[in-house]
């Protein structure tokens, strides 16, 4: 930002942004100039092309120079705004929960499709991190019952800001999953999703730098898909009511190797595809 304070609109900062993001590899660079302006000046994204010739202050530059720094470092938007949106809700992010997907978003629609004017069903989100899946389902059923569990105490405490943001009751509760002799619940569930950690370790490398070098390994990574998702097994056998159903997303490399796992302990599962085509979720239930 070398230009002098008067110098700067809204259309001059897009362009200076986006070739200054270019420059720095960063991932779509003119969406990023866009969302951190518009966030500085409190307007929709759009808006900024009404308002291309407004001069920026000296505080909203002063605002706005520590946001394109971090985002020249390839930290999340997300993550420097505090904020997203998902599904039918706004949610807080940062660095102790994963920034929720738009698969993830369809794996909701899926429940919500599948379940629709069902009432009075209880709901249990293994993994919960953010809080987004039950918080999603719970506005769009408010006679739901949820429950979330999560091994991150730091999750858990921002899921429940989201909630109280969003005013949904929820229930969470902190739990491992691989602590499989705890008994935490005295009655089933209808409905058992789950985001789980489903990258391999080894694919580490592979992965953008704002994902590996900003997300939670905790929440991303797992060891092998064989003990994460017979653990996912192991619970929802526990805590499945009969005629109940576990919606899973699932590593789209993977997913025929988990179906295979739920196949061989008698679940009935059918694999399906997100927008991209490829085999994202799984739904369950048991013969």
């Amino acid at each position: 930002m070398q230009n002098t304070l008067n110098e700067w609109t809204v259309l001059s900062m897009l362009k200076w942004g986006t070739s200054y993001f270019d420059k720095k590899e960063v991932k779509s660079s003119r969406l990023s100039i866009e969302w951190l302006l518009a966030y500085v000046l409190q307007i929709k994204r759009l808006d900024l092309y009404l308002k291309y010739d407004r001069p920026l202050s000296a505080e909203e530059l002063d605002t706005l120079r520590p946001f394109v720094q971090r985002r020249a470092n390839h930290e999340p938007l997300q993550y420097i705004t505090g904020e997203t949106e998902f599904y039918n809700s706004t949610l807080k992010v940062n660095p102790s929960v994963l920034i929720p997907r738009q698969e993830t978003e369809q794996l909701v629609h899926i429940i919500c499709e599948e379940n629709d004017n069902k009432k009075d069903l209880s709901v249990l989100d293994i993994g919960t991190g953010s809080g987004c899946i039950p918080i999603a389902l719970k506005k769009e059923f408010e006679s739901w019952d949820a429950t979330a569990i999560d091994i991150s105490d730091e999750a858990l405490t921002l899921a429940k800001q989201n909630a109280s943001l969003n005013k949904v009751d929820i229930n969470f509760i902190q739990h491992d999953l691989f602590n499989a002799e705890s008994d935490i619940f005295d009655s089933g569930f209808d409905i058992i999703v789950s985001n789980p950690p489903y990258i391999l370790e080894e694919e580490e490398d592979g992965l953008d730098k704002e994902v590996k070098n900003f997300e939670p390994h905790l929440a991303l990574f797992c060891k092998s898909m064989a003990d994460m998702f017979e653990a996912i097994e192991k619970f929802c056998s526990k805590n499945l009511k009969k005629n109940g159903r576990v919606y899973l997303e699932v590593h789209e490399n993977h997913s025929d190797e988990i179906v295979q796992i739920f196949k061989s302990l008698k679940w009935n599962v059918k694999a399906i595809k997100d927008m991209d085509e490829k085999n994202r979720f799984l739904v369950a239930s048991k013969e």
